[in-house]
């Protein structure tokens, strides 16, 4: 069951942020984080884990989240500070940045997941939040919609790789194209496939 912070507190006017990354697997492009403070005064029906809703349901509520969020910001880690500080650390980097961006800093920041970085308000990690937390929910939409419109463009760059499809992750088509057509500036040369890859 879904909820939202200010409807479980008993203090209604303190600011819960929802914090999710998206693209800590696929093997191109940056990892991408939203944080996103939603506005009791204006519910959004049908939050959910963005990967649980069609792409045309996420593209509707991006746009509603986007007008009716107290406010909100998407940030990311680029591929080289993926290679070289690791995945974990730049996803923490991330989204470090997406509540440093937000126009209001919140009182409490909920991470999807079982990690928190290290940020000037208190936080607090949330298993499977993206699915049980509104706020959250609303990130995980705002960051898959922006990485997966990005990975539409990286496919346009470099065609013949299926980006568009496969998002970046290592499936068969993706881990085939690498081994025929090489790696691309946009690959994570730390992650093991792309990895092998370059040393062989």
């Amino acid at each position: 069951m879904q909820f939202s912070l200010f409807e479980s507190s008993s203090d209604a006017q303190r600011l819960v942020a929802g914090v999710d990354e998206v693209g800590r697997g696929p093997l191109c492009g940056d990892v991408v984080t939203a944080a996103v403070i939603l506005d009791p005064a204006q519910p959004i029906e049908g939050l959910n884990d963005s990967k649980k809703l069609t792409e045309k349901r996420r593209e509707a509520l991006f746009e509603i989240i986007q007008q009716r969020a107290l406010c909100w910001c998407v940030a990311r880690a680029s591929v080289e500070e993926i290679d070289r500080l690791n995945i974990l650390q730049a996803t923490m980097l991330a989204m470090q940045r997406a509540v440093a961006g937000l126009q209001v800093q919140p009182d409490l920041a909920l991470i999807d997941g079982n990690r928190c970085p290290s940020l000037p308000c208190k936080a607090e990690a949330v298993i499977q939040g993206d699915g049980r937390v509104a706020e959250i929910s609303a990130a995980s939409i705002l960051a898959k919609v922006v990485r997966d419109r990005e990975m539409i463009e990286l496919d346009l760059e470099y065609p013949g790789y299926g980006i568009a499809k496969h998002k970046g992750y290592p499936t068969k088509a993706h881990l085939e194209a690498l081994q025929k057509l090489g790696v691309t500036p946009s690959h994570r040369r730390s992650f093991g496939p792309v990895r092998r890859l370059l040393e062989v």
